[in-house]
C-alpha cells in the first residue's frame, strides 16, 4: 500500500534548559532588568499554594509566565517584547561542544554513502517549557528544524476584531501582554506525536486523527529524546514504549543531578544518561551518534527487506 512518507528520518528531539544549556534560559532578562534569578523563582514555587488559598488552581510547569506578564503590567520588566527576547537569546552559553554537535552529527548521517542511497535524513527538533523566541535568538537556532516552546502575544485581538479596522490593543505602547501557547511537561508528548505524524511539516494532517502506524514521517523506534531529568518522564515513557532512545544530560561534577539520572535508568525511565558535554569523544557525543547510526543502519536493512521482498526470482534453466 503506498504511503505518502518514506520513514527515513532521524529525529533528534531535545529539551532545552540544563540539557543545552547549564541554567535556565531567563537570566539574560533578569540581568537585564536587574531582577534577582532567586527571588522570581521562589516567588513562582509560591503561587501555587497562594491560588490555592483563593480556590483557584494553577499549572505549575507554566505559571510563570504569568508572572513574567505581571512584570510586564506593574513596570518591573518595562515594554518587554518579543524582539527582545529574540535579542536576550544572543547571549545564552551552550554546554561544551554545542552548537557545533548539531551539524556534526546531521553531517555524520546524511553524508554516508550507504545512508545517501535511501535518502536518510537527520532533523533536529527542540521541545522546552521555556521560551521560543529567546530560542531563536540563540546560536544553536540555525540548526533546528522546528521548536515547540511558550509563546508571548503584543497586538491583543480587541473584541469584535473581525469587523474592525482596530485590530489590536488600543494603547500604542509595544510589549508582550497575553500568553499564546504554553507547553508544559505532560504536553511535550503532543510535540513527540507531532513529528510522529508528520503534522508539523503537513498543515492538513491533524495530530489527533487516526494514522497508521506505516504511515507516519518518523517512527518512533526512529527518535532520541535528549533532557535532563525527571520532569521529561511523560516523554521519555512515549519513546521507551515504542523502540525509541532516551538519554538524560546531568552537569559535570554534579552528584545531586548524577544520583537523579542514575535513578531514572535503574526504574528504567531511560536507555543511558551521560556528562553535559557534546565534544567529540565523550560520552554523550559517543552514544547519541552510534544510536543514530544505529538508526539509519535499521532503515536501510528494512529498505533493503522491502525491496528483497518486492522482487521475485527471475526463470532460470530447467533441468531435469
Amino acid at each position: 500500500m503506498a504511503t505518502a512518507f518514506s520513514q527515513n528520518i532521524i529525529s533528534l528531539i531535545w529539551d532545552f534548559d540544563k540539557t543545552l544549556i547549564s541554567g535556565y534560559m531567563q537570566e539574560p532578562l533578569f540581568k537585564k532588568y536587574g531582577v534577582a534569578a532567586k527571588d522570581f523563582w521562589d516567588e513562582v514555587n509560591n503561587l501555587e499554594e497562594h491560588y490555592r488559598k483563593h480556590g483557584i488552581r494553577i499549572n505549575k510547569d507554566t505559571i510563570y509566565l504569568n508572572h513574567i506578564i505581571t512584570y510586564v503590567e506593574n513596570g518591573i520588566f518595562a515594554g518587554l517584547t518579543n524582539d527582545m527576547l529574540t535579542e536576550l537569546g544572543r547571549e545564552l552559553q551552550f554546554y561544551p561542544g554545542l552548537p557545533e554537535f548539531f551539524p556534526t552529527i546531521k553531517s555524520y548521517i546524511e553524508n554516508n554513502p550507504r545512508f545517501q542511497f535511501y535518502d536518510i535524513k537527520l532533523e533536529h527538533y527542540i521541545v522546552s517549557t521555556g521560551l521560543s523566541a529567546m530560542i531563536r535568538g540563540s546560536a544553536i537556532y540555525q540548526y533546528v528544524d522546528h521548536i515547540w516552546g511558550c509563546e508571548f502575544i503584543e497586538d491583543v485581538a480587541l473584541p469584535n476584531f473581525k469587523n474592525s479596522q482596530l485590530a489590536a490593543t488600543s494603547d500604542c505602547e509595544k510589549r508582550i501582554r497575553q500568553i499564546g501557547y504554553a507547553l508544559d511537561n505532560t504536553s511535550k508528548t503532543r510535540a513527540l506525536f507531532e513529528i510522529n505524524k508528520g503534522s508539523n511539516k503537513v498543515d492538513s494532517i491533524d495530530v489527533n486523527a487516526h494514522m497508521r502506524e506505516e504511515a507516519r514521517r518518523v517512527p518512533f523506534k526512529n527518535m532520541i529524546y535528549i533532557a535532563d531529568g525527571p520532569s521529561d518522564v511523560p516523554a521519555f515513557s512515549i519513546l521507551n514504549k515504542n523502540e525509541g532512545k532516551t538519554y538524560a544530560i546531568y552537569p559535570k561534577g554534579n552528584l545531586k543531578a548524577f544520583n537523579q539520572v542514575d535513578s531514572l535508568r535503574r526504574d528504567g525511565r531511560i536507555n543511558m544518561y551521560g556528562e553535559a558535554d557534546y565534544k567529540e569523544g565523550s560520552q554523550t557525543y559517543m552514544w547519541l551518534v552510534e544510536h543514530a547510526r544505529h538508526i539509519a543502519e535499521n532503515i536501510v536493512q528494512d529498505k533493503e527487506a522491502t525491496l528483497k521482498a518486492s522482487v521475485s526470482i527471475p526463470p532460470g534453466h530447467l533441468v531435469d
